[in-house]
């Protein structure tokens, strides 16, 4: 797993998303630190990472698969066990505050340089 704080190129999340899945990136993003976690096997691992090494609160992690070779709204997904959150009203694997997608995906453009 690689924790991200500074931005990573494209290149590199190939070469990342090889080494296990082919295509995509399972991540974990804390929205409140701007930081993610990619490589992990679930987004689980990625998780208890964040929560375990970077004090990451429970509520301000959300798990998303990235797909380098796709662009536009293709290269996020929002799709995760860990976004089932039916304290905070979210009751699906996909992350519904579309307020919370966008926060996501500008940290994602931060942190994901060609």
């Amino acid at each position: 797993m690689h924790l991200i704080k500074k931005p990573v190129s494209i290149g590199e999340l190939k070469r990342i998303a090889e080494e296990r899945f082919g295509d995509l990136i399972k991540a974990v993003i804390d929205v409140r630190q701007e930081i993610m976690v990619i490589g992990g096997e679930l987004h689980a691992d990625e998780e208890v990472f964040l929560t375990e090494h970077c004090e990451s609160k429970r509520e301000d992690v959300w798990g998303i698969n990235l797909y380098p070779d796709m662009t536009g709204e293709d290269f996020v997904e929002f799709d995760s066990m860990i976004n089932l959150k039916p304290a905070l009203g979210n009751r699906s694997r996909s992350v519904e505050d579309k307020d919370i997608q966008q926060k996501i995906r500008n940290i994602v453009a931060k942190l994901v340089k060609e």
